[in-house]
């Protein structure tokens, strides 16, 4: 992240190294307020839009991936880097699969000269796991 970071011009602070490991060590999905509330134990002073606006940069840039969940709203996670991929996300437990099937490999119809920069895909719904043992 901090390569990707440096990368793009941005200066590595102490706060976007701060940032940085908290995605190292965390392996599952981070609320925009789960990572400002990490943040302000080290830095006390740093404001919830400097992070949002930091964590949207790093989307952007590809090192954190986004997802939008039903109840849980936005979420991020650090993004898989070595190949691409797609999602099967579970709304019981926020488990999340990946899988190699893309859509937009198939032949698409865009109108006008349209031109994509980047997709995601991500299908929603529940794992083995929650089907058998359901949360109570």
């Amino acid at each position: 992240m901090l390569a990707v970071m440096s990368r793009n011009g941005w200066r590595i602070t102490d706060q976007r190294r701060t940032m940085a490991q908290i995605f190292a060590i965390q392996d599952g999905y981070l609320s925009p307020k789960d990572v400002y509330d990490q943040m302000t134990i080290k830095y006390p002073s740093v404001s919830f839009d400097t992070v949002y606006r930091n964590l949207r940069m790093l989307s952007e840039m590809g090192v954190l991936e986004q997802f939008y969940f039903m109840d849980g709203g936005l979420k991020f996670k650090g993004s898989c880097l070595s190949h691409h991929h797609h999602h099967l996300i579970c709304v019981n437990c926020e488990k999340t699969l990946t899988f190699d099937y893309c859509p937009m490999e198939q032949q698409m119809v865009l109108p006008g000269k349209y031109k994509i920069l980047n997709h995601r895909f991500e299908v929603y719904g529940i794992c083995e796991e929650c089907q058998i043992n359901p949360p109570s």
